[in-house]
């Protein structure tokens, strides 16, 4: 399989990942896995008392969204250089025909 069927399939699959859920799950709403648990927790022992707090808070939900999109960033730039380094070592890599002729 060459890089670029490669890197075609890796796109393709992450577009999958992204749309499936938003089209086959309806009417729904996406929330995060601490108030899942929150509420889990909760419902089993209303008692309870986190033992733990958080080291730095947002002040805000904006900056947890902010934070929560440089992280995204940072994955996506990540996951981009690697492809690209892929397809361009398999172009520099010196396997070419083309070099080794001169044309």
């Amino acid at each position: 399989m060459s890089t670029k069927n490669t890197v075609i399939i890796c796109i393709v699959l992450a577009a999958l990942i992204a749309a499936v859920p938003l089209l086959f799950i309806q009417d729904s709403e996406f929330g995060g896995a601490d108030g899942a648990a929150e509420e889990v927790i909760g419902m089993l022992d209303p008692a309870y008392e986190a033992w733990a707090s958080p080291v730095l808070e947002p002040p805000g939900g904006e900056t947890e969204s902010l934070l929560f999109c440089l992280q995204a960033a940072l994955g996506s730039g990540i996951f981009c250089f690697g492809m690209g380094y892929f397809v361009a070592r398999k172009k520099y890599s010196g396997t070419n025909p083309q070099q080794e002729t001169g044309a």
